[in-house]
């Protein structure tokens, strides 16, 4: 030892090693404790199997130990985890009541050789350990409030993917076939970005008032978006049963991806709102007639200068199959030549958005602005990405991967879990849009109004005054904006005029020299053969009757309880204390049998124990520090 003196400062130094412990090794100390108590490492010990050879003394336990950890540390890669944690190999090991660290090259081989049965055994596993538990005691569930006063609760479905670069490599004769480590886990698919770049996507599943992910699916290159759906609605479908919730009041927001009519028939029995990329629906008679009427709303978000006008088609066939939906058409005028969203026709840029939300509760401002809320689900992403990054090669295979990603997943739900018991906070209510005036209000108010909050109405026209007359109905509305009268002449829109009750009047006439030759002219014209002006009907746009009630959001904050398990011991102390063992009897050991020294076909308690730690072990005694008494005794933790 040597010292240096220099005023009121003395410097010593030492030659001797001492490392200092991780600072996340507190939360393992934490997570592990929660795991313990709940009997989640017994279950795992039960149900998560798989058996091969060259495996050592190690289980599956030892190495899903090793990717709970990193997951919590958040170092960048594995090495570096290993080297901050193999001097404290024997205390985080002992958490996991096992013995002997495995090595990396143990691990990877661990992850290269996994197959898909105890991989959906473990996904099985983490999604009944998430719904064992509800998030609060009181079993508090957000919800989606709409304006006929229904409770919703929304789930987010998504794609998020992976890039790997790749060296372009020649290919000649004289040389082999190249080979690539990622193959088995990507593929050529859309990026957006150079080439040379192989991608692997996976669909993520999140409740969004909570924050909780229900599971995560993946695939190679663009993935299979549709197995992937249905996996995924498997997932849901658990959570309902478990919270005893009903399948009718349950709201998906999918991804544009997921808009066409053959995806639309997998979600029957749920509510959805997807942007649609079926944009033929465009062409259709129903849908041109209507975009050639007002718009139902004017749409504007806060933060964005584009104004969208919005058009609501009731009961539009979407895809070849003719799937039966609400769409809702947003248009705005086209700034760049080639739009990154929607379709640009003339100038204009159309966007479609299909729901089967009922037209009472949620207006068409409401179905565009619950889909762009999704944008919601973006910092939740990019939250996963800065604290675990699950997208990260942490195998070169698929099973292997899909592990890596469950783990992920569900070190994200126990921060969640344990943020919630360590700082419980009320369920809070954000006001989503405000309540809708009533139509007399309204039209008193602002008489000359452009259109009304709650938007329009199907349009209707009038009924006959006189029997044998053709009435409103008789004259059609036309893909090109005209109304077809029965003798196959057009009428076109001549005056919108505000009515007292706040609808709108589109009056159309025909051309008098269509109308006088007209043979149908009697059945026509009030007055008969005297034509002297041409016929007029009227197409009134009718204010829906929507309750005035705004739209409640009902979550919990997606960082606060996640980052205060995180923070809670981060920057306090940890001490670890080692205790010498028993004595172990230096004895001769017993004979062995020969399935024993061959280690073939031992049973599932005798591969477990290989690794098991032993009692007479060295004792760890593990002190942490600024560990509240209250979250202490809900982890069932001694305090000093």
């Amino acid at each position: 030892m040597t010292s240096i003196a220099d005023g009121s400062v003395r410097i010593q130094t030492s030659s001797e090693s001492n490392p200092t412990t991780p600072s996340w090794f507190g939360e393992v100390v934490v997570i592990t404790a929660h795991l313990r108590k709940h009997d989640v490492l017994n279950k795992i010990n039960e149900q998560v199997r798989f058996a091969r050879r060259r495996f050592g003394h190690y289980d599956v336990i030892d190495f899903l130990a090793i990717l709970f950890g990193y997951a919590i540390s958040g170092e960048r890669t594995p090495e570096e985890f290993y080297q901050r944690l193999q001097p404290f190999a024997v205390p985080f090991m002992a958490l996991f009541e096992r013995d002997r660290l495995p090595s990396r090259s143990a691990l990877s081989r661990f992850l290269t050789a996994l197959t898909e049965a105890p991989v959906e055994a473990l996904r099985i596993l983490f999604l009944d350990d998430l719904l064992a538990r509800p998030l609060t005691p009181d079993q508090q569930a957000g919800s989606l409030r709409d304006r006929a006063g229904t409770s919703w609760i929304v789930f987010d479905i998504d794609g998020t993917r992976e890039a790997a670069r790749q060296r372009a490599l020649p290919q000649t004769d004289e040389l082999p076939p190249p080979f690539r480590r990622l193959d088995d886990v990507c593929a050529p698919g859309y990026r957006g970005r150079k080439r040379g770049e192989v991608v692997r996507t996976r669909a993520a599943i999140s409740q969004a008032h909570s924050y909780q992910w229900l599971g995560s699916f993946g695939n190679r290159g663009n993935g299979h978006y549709r197995e992937e759906l249905r996996k995924g609605l498997s997932a849901i479908g658990c959570y309902l049963t478990a919270y005893q919730l009903e399948a009718s009041h349950t709201l998906l927001r999918l991804d544009g991806q997921y808009g066409t009519g053959a995806v639309l028939t997998d979600v029957a029995g749920f509510a959805f709102v997807t942007r649609g990329k079926e944009y033929r629906v465009l062409d259709h008679p129903l849908v041109q007639a209507r975009l050639h009427l007002p718009p139902d709303q004017v749409q504007q978000r806060p933060e964005s200068q584009m104004v969208r006008s919005l058009y609501d088609c009731l009961q539009a066939p979407v895809g070849p199959e003719g799937i039966s939906c609400r769409v809702v058409v947003a248009t705005h005028p086209a700034t760049k030549k080639k739009s990154p969203v929607g379709v640009t026709r003339a100038g204009v840029v159309y966007e479609l958005f299909f729901t089967n939300l009922p037209q009472q509760a949620f207006t068409a401002s409401d179905v565009v602005e619950l889909y762009l809320h999704r944008g919601a689900f973006e910092p939740t992403l990019s939250d996963e990405d800065q604290e675990i990054d699950p997208d990260r090669w942490c195998s070169h295979t698929a099973c292997g991967q899909e592990t890596w990603c469950i783990v992920s997943q569900w070190v994200w739900n126990l921060r969640l879990e344990l943020g919630h018991q360590g700082d419980p906070t009320p369920l809070r209510t954000t006001e989503f849009a405000p309540a809708i005036p009533l139509q007399s209000k309204q039209a008193a108010t602002h008489p000359s109004s452009a259109a009304p909050a709650s938007g329009y109405g199907p349009p209707t026209t009038a009924t006959s005054w006189k029997t044998g007359c053709f009435t409103g109905a008789d004259f059609p509305l036309q893909p090109d904006g005209t109304l077809r009268c029965p003798a196959g002449k057009p009428l076109h829109s001549q005056e919108q005029r505000r009515e007292a009750d706040g609808s709108l009047r589109v009056v159309y006439a025909a051309s008098i020299r269509s109308c006088r030759p007209c043979p149908l002219r009697e059945q026509c014209q009030w007055n008969g053969n005297a034509t002297k002006k041409p016929r007029q009907v009227s197409v009134l746009l009718h204010p829906l009757a929507i309750e005035g009630k705004p739209l409640l959001w009902q979550d919990w904050s997606r960082r606060a309880h996640r980052r205060a398990c995180i923070h809670l011991l981060r920057h306090q102390l940890v001490e670890i204390q080692a205790e010498p063992g028993n004595d172990r009897d230096p004895a001769t050991p017993a004979p062995l049998s020969r399935a024993e020294r061959a280690r073939t076909r031992l049973s599932w308690a005798k591969r477990l124990a290989r690794n098991a730690r032993a009692h007479s072990a060295e004792r760890v005694t593990i002190q942490l520090f600024g560990i509240p008494a209250r979250f202490a005794t809900s982890l069932g933790l001694v305090s000093a």
